[in-house]
């Protein structure tokens, strides 16, 4: 089996440009909302100018906690810190109630790699949540944001898990004290799928999830080798 594909680094921060509506512009994703996508351009002065002005009515509650929105809102937090250079700045040109803090998570939910920026669009995490997964780096937001998907955790949870991964610990741990094991998910199979399944790993004397993470493993290797890095982004 090869391990070259599993070798690549993962990007844990976001590849595409800022401010671009990479996700929000995706009709797979959000449908016929896809037409209602701005994008936020941080070397053009009037688009700087469009993402302070939605950045102000971001932070006064203008969206209404559509999840979409509020992706955008945090992409006008990104676009604008990154065309006027810093956070004062960037609350400054904002103005009304814009803080610092709020202006650096959302940018920071915008920096998110794309696969859990897909999840928080099509609602499966909350933007409050994905606020907190942002907060963490590299292996531990793919960890805690799955984990988020398939345990059902609340945002109360979530902001402790980041918190103390950032203290140090380490993601398994802190989601073990919440009941939850790191890398298990239920499935559903077809009926012959499942069958062979367990046909097959009582002939190889293995557990089913064993056999069925060699050849997971095998495929997402393969994708990895086959399929353009920009999918990824």
């Amino acid at each position: 089996m090869t391990t070259e594909g599993r070798d690549r680094d993962v990007p844990s921060e976001r590849r595409s440009p800022v401010g671009t509506p990479v996700v929000r512009g995706d009709e797979a994703i959000t449908g016929e909302r896809a037409r209602e996508a701005v994008g936020f351009d941080p070397d053009d002065p009037e688009s700087v100018a469009e993402a302070a002005r939605v950045v102000r009515q971001f932070a006064e509650g203008a969206v209404n906690e559509d999840n979409i929105f509020m992706l955008r809102g945090a992409a006008a937090c990104a676009a604008l810190v990154r065309g006027v250079g810093s956070y004062k700045e960037a609350v400054e040109r904002a103005g009304g109630e814009v803080t610092v803090s709020f202006v650096r998570k959302w940018a920071r939910v915008h920096d998110l790699p794309q696969s859990i920026r897909r999840h928080v669009a099509m609602g499966d995490i909350a933007p409050t949540a994905a606020k907190h997964i942002a907060r963490v780096g590299g292996e531990a937001r793919y960890q805690l944001a799955w984990a988020t998907i398939d345990n059902d955790l609340t945002v109360r949870e979530i902001r402790a898990i980041a918190s103390e991964i950032n203290d140090g610990r380490s993601v398994e741990d802190a989601l073990a004290d919440r009941g939850v094991t790191v890398g298990r998910v239920t499935l559903t199979l077809a009926p012959e799928t499942y069958r062979d399944l367990r046909r097959l790993a009582a002939y190889d004397q293995v557990d089913p999830g064993e056999l069925a993470n060699e050849v997971l493993r095998e495929w997402i290797d393969e994708q990895n080798l086959r399929r353009p890095q920009s999918r990824f982004r």
